[in-house]
């Protein structure tokens, strides 16, 4: 594929993907009309507003002017420091939308243009692009145009343009962080991707769930790098996230009182084990055992913590000694799953930190990972019914079904992935016919009285049983991964691509660089 031809199809790409998200702008956003809270929609609004109107050292303190119970800033300071971005610029376009105390609720056709440009601006500059490199930097024996449909699949997810385009989010920046911190390590850049993921875990708390793999990857490198002494290589990292940490926390460092205060809002245990029917093995182990009675608060912190952390450790202990670039995208996998399964005050929203990494596998396992993906999308059904995305959600669902299966054709691919056992197809096909059941039933049906949160409660432990299975299966591939050389080899299609060029040690490299 010729450069221009290369860039006008990677063009089209891109607004194929823009005109998507817009349509699902189109639709209702989470708590239109409702008051008092409002919803997720508002509670990035009035981050704005607080941002805007407030010093820096009061954002995440309590006070007249800053209500902690109404949707008070609970994310690490990047997410606020976006917020003032954004804030500065509605302040600029009408005063009102972030007027202090007086602009809660605000909410008008112009102002909601505004909030969802500035999720797409995020999308256009930083999603997208890293999906985009991702593909094209880092995969192997694939001609141009396969790498890019294949970026153009990913981007179809149906999970992370719903909630944030339509239920009203910026996961796309963390996620976006998190993206080109991969892109930087699968070539072969350590220190960018330490940058990249501290950026993405200061702009969300949830990209601890990515936390481990990136640590023992590192740490593994340090350990076979024989191109620079391995010790100087984990302090050079090691610098790296430090200073990185201390730039983003800056203006919280001068008062321990107040570095104290941002923390503790960035973890508060007090909301309790879950929320809503999030498909976790607690909320699916409350339909049987009350564990949230029976069990004190410290208690359960401790049980969540114990079965995370004793999870985590056969995958983060492979990746460790046998490190490279195909481990360690499917280690995110099982990391992201585990934590959203066993961890403490999960959201249904989280399950998206799970899909990113399983977008990045999809080309070398469509099935599988198709079937999560959707299986994910689902998972979120009670939450896209309350805020009235029905209609993109079955749409998108099968827009990215289709996407995936003609992908796989000889028309855009001469390594199709090989079809599954006939009974794996019939499974899938069972799988789907249960979701698909679900979700006309919780949008036709009434519950009975007595079990109000009945079809919620079936969508989470429909979804978890799945999800345990898909564990297995990513832990499976981790473990039967071959442990060989990828960095390199990536690294030398990064410099093809960009020109820009890494330098060179004196010595040559070990087989797992």
């Amino acid at each position: 594929m010729g450069t221009r031809n290369q860039f006008a199809d990677i063009i089209l790409v891109v607004v194929g993907v823009v005109l998507i998200r817009w349509a699902v702008s189109l639709n209702p956003y989470s708590g239109a009309d409702v008051p008092p809270m409002y919803g997720d929609y508002e509670a990035q609004r009035h981050w704005m507003e607080i941002t805007t109107n407030l010093p820096i050292e009061q954002w995440y303190m309590n006070s007249t002017d800053n209500d902690l119970l109404y949707w008070g800033l609970d994310y690490p300071p990047i997410t606020a420091y976006h917020s003032w971005l954004c804030g500065k610029v509605a302040d600029y376009i009408n005063p009102d939308w972030v007027a202090l105390k007086s602009s809660r609720g605000y909410e008008s056709s112009q102002h909601k243009l505004f909030m969802r440009y500035t999720v797409l601006v995020v999308d256009l500059l930083l999603y997208i692009p890293a999906t985009l490199a991702f593909f094209l930097w880092t995969l192997k024996d694939q001609t141009d145009g396969e790498k890019l449909v294949c970026a153009a699949v990913a981007l179809l997810y149906p999970g992370l343009a719903l909630i944030d385009h339509g239920h009203f989010q910026y996961n796309n920046a963390s996620l976006g962080f998190a993206l080109w911190a991969i892109v930087a390590l699968a070539t072969g850049h350590d220190l960018l991707g330490s940058i990249g993921f501290v950026l993405a875990l200061n702009y969300k708390q949830m990209e601890l769930y990515h936390a481990m793999p990136f640590f023992c990857y590192l740490l593994g490198r340090c350990f076979y790098s024989k191109d620079e002494n391995g010790f100087l290589k984990l302090i050079k990292i090691g610098v790296t996230v430090i200073i990185t940490f201390a730039l983003c926390w800056l203006p919280f460092l001068s008062d321990i009182d107040l570095l104290v205060q941002v923390v503790h809002r960035l973890f508060p245990f007090d909301r309790g084990l879950f929320e809503d029917k999030v498909s976790n093995i607690w909320c699916s182990l409350e339909v049987l055992f009350k564990i949230r009675r029976i069990l004190s608060q410290q208690s359960l912190v401790q049980l969540s913590l114990a079965t995370t952390v004793g999870c985590l450790l056969p995958s983060s202990v492979e990746l460790l000694l046998r490190p490279n670039v195909q481990k360690f995208k499917l280690a995110l996998v099982n990391s992201s799953l585990i934590f959203f399964l066993f961890s403490y005050q999960v959201h249904e929203k989280s399950i998206l930190i799970a899909a990113l990494p399983v977008c990045l596998i999809l080309h070398q396992y469509s099935f599988g990972c198709t079937w999560f993906l959707l299986v994910s999308t689902f998972s979120m059904l009670p939450l896209l019914i309350k805020d009235g995305l029905i209609l993109p959600y079955a749409a998108l669902c099968l827009l990215f079904y289709l996407a995936v299966n003609v992908s796989q054709s000889e028309w855009f691919t001469s390594k199709p992935n090989p079809s599954p056992h006939i009974v794996i197809q019939l499974l899938f096909w069972a799988s789907m016919c249960g979701a698909t059941l679900l979700s006309a039933a919780s949008v036709t049906m009434t519950p009975p009285a007595r079990y109000p949160d009945l079809f919620p409660v079936l969508v989470s432990v429909y979804s978890c049983g799945h999800f345990v299975l898909f564990l297995i299966w990513f832990h499976y591939l981790q473990f039967t991964t071959p442990w060989s050389s990828e960095v390199k080899v990536q690294q030398r299609k990064f410099e093809a691509h960009t020109g820009v060029k890494k330098s060179k040690g004196k010595k040559k490299s070990h087989k797992v660089e």
